[in-house]
């Protein structure tokens, strides 16, 4: 196996002179007030279609961590205190690099993370837009006049937390990252960001490489891919005030009871295993081709995936029918050599875990309806039947392409399960009679709602997040952006010092 020192490779890994994101930038490197070589080592950066090594990018530790906020820490003053016109317009600069070098980041999005081409662009869509949605916070209002029962002026005034910590996951790392990451510093703070190591390049070093090019001050954004504990020091490091999770539930409560020891403010998005409810009324063909969308983009590995499909029991059969032959056409392989559906899985622990969530079903009773095999981490989207409620590919989230499907007879059936899930992501209602599907989605707890469409979507000017075991409510996007990384201040002003009885 060759690195990408030994010789060229192609697409995301070609190291030609023209090259925005040259992976001789990442090599054996983190970004922490510059390109440095951390003192945690380095790491192989594999393609998971190919198993080729892409680059070997550094590997932060806990001494990287703290060297990194307290930098971060120092330097951040100054930033808060530059005009609002200065801070929008490196976000706008960071946009338009975004689209500028759209096409190579793309590139490496698909052999970074094994997305298929069009995902991979409306990533990098959603990226540019997370920057210039950034960029218009920063003229925000700071705050608002409040009225007062003394004849003093009274003050509500928005100021940046300090320090934001991002832990960023494998899935979709590039807008997983920068949609926490662009608020942040539009909003005067500084930020330490740790991305996945199986994803460090589009998750951070690609948006460092972004920032710094974008006038991004030296010291404000820090990089730092590492293991758990890197993590660790992070959230208890006491210049780091606000921790912004995306992860799996089980991480996420660990990361909550570390910052509540702190008494950090932590905003927490967290796993889904979304409902795609498809009531009796509902266009077959069309529900067909959103439910297949829903669970098996991007191999599954998006928290808004569907992971319940709730149908009536009198289109079911047709239902799970044409669904398997959706699932049985769909094309898998690289998708960075040919053109396909589905590209691969992230790693092998990701594979057995579906693969095993999947058979335990079988074992059960589930119908295997389609797929429901493997070839290296290339998973055949999956489409299981007579799935009961306590069966593992429907009780847990899988986080793979696979399809389960329970049936209902009626409207309080369906509600009952929808709701009986620990998770609280995204709903989607498919009908014909949208007020009956609303009406349907005021019994479900969800902290997003689609009817008639899939559960996967997502807007840099809408807010977003889950409840229950899908986060702590905390919404990312568009102004909702305020409430996660900036402190509310009291001031009060009076013309004279009033005199007290004491």
């Amino acid at each position: 196996m060759t690195t990408s020192l030994d010789k060229p490779l192609d697409k995301a890994g070609d190291q030609s002179e023209d090259k925005f994101f040259d992976g001789r930038m990442f090599d054996g490197q983190v970004f922490s007030g510059g390109w440095i070589t951390p003192r945690g080592g380095d790491a192989a950066d594999l393609e998971p279609a190919t198993g080729t090594e892409l680059v070997r990018t550094g590997v932060a530790d806990e001494e990287d961590v703290a060297s990194a906020a307290l930098g971060a820490a120092t330097e951040q003053r100054a930033w808060a205190a530059t005009s609002f016109e200065e801070r929008a317009a490196v976000l706008r600069r960071a946009g338009m690099l975004v689209e500028r070098h759209a096409e190579e980041l793309q590139d490496w999005i698909v052999r970074e993370t094994g997305a298929v081409p069009g995902l991979a662009e409306f990533a990098v869509g959603v990226a540019a837009q997370e920057c210039y949605e950034a960029a218009a916070l920063a003229s925000r209002p700071l705050g608002e006049i409040l009225p007062s029962n003394q004849p003093r002026l009274s003050l509500l005034r928005r100021v940046p937390v300090g320090v934001v910590g991002v832990i960023s996951p494998f899935n979709v790392p590039l807008i997983l990252s920068i949609r926490s990451v662009a608020p942040a510093l539009a909003l005067g703070n500084a930020v330490l960001l740790k991305p996945d190591v199986r994803t460090p390049v589009v998750g951070g070093f690609a948006i460092a490489r972004i920032f710094q090019e974008a006038g991004l001050p030296d010291g404000l954004l820090h990089v730092l891919p590492g293991s758990a504990e890197v993590g660790s020091a992070m959230i208890s490091d006491p210049h780091v005030r606000v921790i912004s999770f995306t992860g799996s539930s089980a991480t996420g409560r660990k990361v909550a009871e570390l910052a509540a020891r702190h008494l950090k403010r932590v905003h927490l998005e967290l796993g889904g295993n979304s409902a795609l409810v498809i009531l009796d009324d509902a266009d077959l063909d069309a529900a067909v081709s959103a439910g297949a969308w829903a669970s098996f983009l991007h191999q599954g590995q998006i928290c808004m995936t569907a992971g319940r499909h709730l149908v009536h029991e009198s289109i079911a059969d047709d239902y799970v029918a044409a669904l398997a032959q959706h699932a049985d056409a769909l094309p898998v392989g690289d998708p960075a050599a040919q053109q396909v559906a589905l590209g691969p899985l992230i790693d092998a622990g990701q594979r057995d875990k579906v693969h095993g969530l999947v058979s335990g079903s079988v074992e059960a009773g589930a119908r295997l309806a389609a797929g429901g095999w493997f070839e290296d981490l290339f998973y055949r989207p999956t489409v299981l039947d007579n799935v009961r409620t306590d069966m593992p590919a429907y009780a847990e989230e899988v986080f793979g392409p696979v399809a389960p499907v329970v049936r209902f007879g009626n409207l309080d059936e369906a509600a009952e399960l929808a709701a009986g899930s620990d998770y609280g992501l995204s709903l989607s209602i498919l009908t014909r009679d949208v007020m009956r599907g609303l009406a349907l989605a005021e019994r479900i707890p969800t902290g997003i709602v689609h009817i008639n469409d899939q559960t996967v979507s997502d807007e840099a000017v809408a807010p977003f997040g889950g409840v229950l075991d899908s986060g702590t409510g905390a919404r990312f996007g568009g102004t909702a952006n305020l409430d996660a990384f900036t402190d509310q201040r009291w001031i009060t002003m009076r013309g004279d010092i009033p005199k007290y009885p004491f």
